[in-house]
């Protein structure tokens, strides 16, 4: 079994710095797949209303049998903006993930135009203030829309996970999350359906460490000072993806990584991007 590491959060809270995503771990097949990746030693499960598993997650804790030792991520979808709305959208994700609090409970996109993302916010910490969550942060917020929600509530989000991938390193809203003791999580962390891994750089790098290229790509990551979140339903690829933590990228190595830039993969701009 892998051990990984943990970071604390702004809340005191122990997070790894490497999760499970379970986008499309769905149905009998994706409870394994979740159960297998705890097996391996993963701590954090990261889920949203909007992937339609959180009844799989559930179960997948219950039978590890190590519950007190996961952190559950769940996520408000668009549709549930809003202070009543977000309060109901809780109390039906823990009906479905079958628990009594949700470890970390994000805002899955700002979805500007709507303009509820603060009554949301304020929302989730009256949830964290009654027990029902435990840790609070945002998904896909940009330094300003963070700057507003800490000046207008007086509470920083514990994370703000966000796309970031050697094409799209993030370096200055990494800067502000440090600055203001947020910790940065990425999604899609190796960039899917994208030619990433088959750069000459990332082999070279790869190579030069005797570890696969994605091993190479989320040891960029933890790096960082970010958690990837890496998804795969078979074992073996959890096992190789968790297992970043014996060896280092020289900081020539991390630079070289970052220098692959070129932009956001999939237009998910925060500013103009709604997914409800």
């Amino acid at each position: 079994m892998v051990t990984i590491p943990t970071v604390t959060l702004n809340d005191g809270v122990s997070f790894p710095e490497l999760g499970l995503g379970t986008y499309n771990l769905r149905g009998p097949e994706g409870t394994d797949a979740i159960v297998s990746a705890v097996e391996v030693g993963y701590r954090l499960l990261d889920s949203a209303v909007s992937y339609e598993n959180e009844a799989e997650v559930g179960e997948a804790v219950r039978r590890s049998g190590i519950r007190d030792e996961l952190i559950v991520t769940t996520k408000v979808p668009g549709r549930d903006h809003g202070y009543d709305e977000t309060i109901a959208s809780a109390e039906g994700s823990l009906e479905r993930l079958g628990l009594d609090r949700i470890d970390l409970y994000l805002i899955h996109w700002p979805n500007p135009s709507v303009g509820k993302w603060l009554d949301t916010w304020r929302a989730m910490i009256a949830l964290r203030e009654r027990g029902a969550v435990r840790s609070i942060g945002v998904s896909n917020f940009t330094p300003a829309m963070l700057t507003r929600l800490i000046d207008e509530t007086g509470v920083a989000p514990a994370v703000n996970q966000v796309e970031l991938h050697p094409y799209f390193p993030q370096a200055e809203l990494r800067a502000f999350h440090a600055e203001h003791g947020i910790r940065t999580e990425s999604w899609s962390p190796l960039a899917r359906r994208s030619e990433l891994l088959s750069e000459p750089v990332v082999g070279e790098i790869a190579a030069a460490h005797g570890v696969s290229p994605t091993q190479a790509v989320l040891r960029w990551h933890v790096q960082l000072g970010s958690t990837p979140i890496p998804k795969s339903a078979s074992a073996e690829r959890q096992a190789e993806n968790a297992d970043v933590f014996g060896f280092s990228l020289t900081d020539a190595e991390v630079a070289a990584l970052a220098a692959l830039e070129r932009g956001r993969l999939w237009n998910g701009d925060p500013d103009t991007h709604e997914e409800m």
